[in-house]
Parts: C-alpha cells; sequence; structure tokens
C-alpha cells in the first residue's frame, strides 16, 4: 500500500513559510542541497530540475504531489502552471479552477482523495504543503519528514494549522554542520 508524506521545511519555531508565503529564507545550499537532491529528486520543480540536472533522474519515493492552494500559487504567479509536471498533480481548492489539464483540482475532502490514491499501485504520495492541508490530512499522514533549519521567523505559516493531535515518534536525523539543517523523519505511532 502507497504511503503519504508530509515533506517539507520549517523553521525552529515551526513555520513553513513567512506571513507572506514567502520561504526564500530556509537555506538550500551546500551539503543540504546535494543531499535532497540526491534523496529526493522528484521533490525539485520542472523549471528547476534541468539547471540541477535532474532532467531525467527516476524518482525514488514519490510519483504523486498533493499541495494546497498557497503552495500552487507561486508557481502560477511565475507563470507555471504544472509545477511537479513529472508527477501526478492534485491542488486542494474550493475556489481555483485549473488552466492546466494535468493539475487536478480537489474541491473538497482531501482525506477521501489520499485513501483512494493509497489503494492505488504506485510509489508515494508526496504532501507539498501547506499547514490548514496537512492538519486536515494528519489521520491520514504515515510520515513526517521535515528539514528543520536554524531560523526563527516568529509568525507565518504553520506545520499544522489545527487541533492538538500527537501521534508521531521520531524514527532518524541527518544533522548538516554547515548549516546547521537537520532533516529528521517521524512515523505515525
Amino acid at each position: 500500500m502507497r504511503t503519504l508524506t508530509y515533506y517539507v521545511a520549517a523553521t525552529l519555531d515551526g513555520y513553513i513559510a513567512g506571513p507572506d508565503g514567502s520561504y526564500d529564507f530556509l537555506p538550500f545550499e551546500g551539503e543540504v542541497r546535494e543531499a535532497v537532491l540526491a534523496e529526493y529528486p522528484e521533490t525539485m520543480p520542472v523549471h528547476v530540475r534541468g539547471p540541477f540536472g535532474l532532467t531525467d533522474t527516476p524518482h525514488r519515493h514519490f510519483d504523486t504531489v498533493i499541495m494546497g492552494r498557497g503552495t500552487y500559487e507561486p508557481a502560477l504567479k511565475a507563470g507555471i502552471t504544472s509545477p511537479y509536471a513529472h508527477l501526478e498533480q492534485y491542488v486542494v481548492s474550493r475556489t481555483l479552477t485549473s488552466a492546466d489539464p494535468s493539475v487536478r483540482i480537489v474541491p473538497h475532502d482531501p482525506a477521501a482523495l489520499v485513501r483512494d490514491l493509497k489503494k492505488r499501485d504506485g510509489k508515494g504520495i508526496w504532501l507539498a504543503g501547506g499547514g490548514k492541508l496537512a492538519a486536515a490530512l494528519r489521520d491520514e499522514m504515515d510520515e513526517l519528514i521535515v528539514k528543520r533549519s536554524p531560523v526563527v521567523i516568529g509568525t507565518g505559516i504553520p506545520l499544522f494549522d489545527g487541533p492538538f493531535a500527537p501521534g508521531f515518534v521520531p524514527t532518524a536525523c541527518r544533522r548538516f554542520d554547515d548549516s546547521g539543517v537537520s532533516i529528521v523523519t517521524y512515523r505515525r505511532k
């Protein structure tokens, strides 16, 4: 059975983006970048796959991505209607209509979508963000992988924007001395 993994970058104080949706303050260079490109190449959007030398790199973990409108919006603003054309793409939004046939809009019940996707053959399902969608899908998550950066921003879009609900245990941690970033993997209890 396929798994749902929330793979995301976050600050020390638990934010995945600033109040305006920006995330350019999260480090992505040196050893961290090399590790991410080697281990999770399919998480790179189409417009950077070529420059990073990933054009023909096979998927290691995921063949499907689910994201909220706030995660999808920066690509649209840049004129990129299919940011992960190499993956099956779903955007959860009640108000968005897609201009690209390769992006499926899910207007309601993302949990039902995930349960259906898990029944199909394929690689894992990547939850790319955001915080409200992560909270809505928390009970469907099998794994949480957080690239924790040594940055504190005080406000913004939280890792989970929903009610208190414990349920994950750490299973692995990799630290990068050059940036202070750590990648921590958690599994559902």
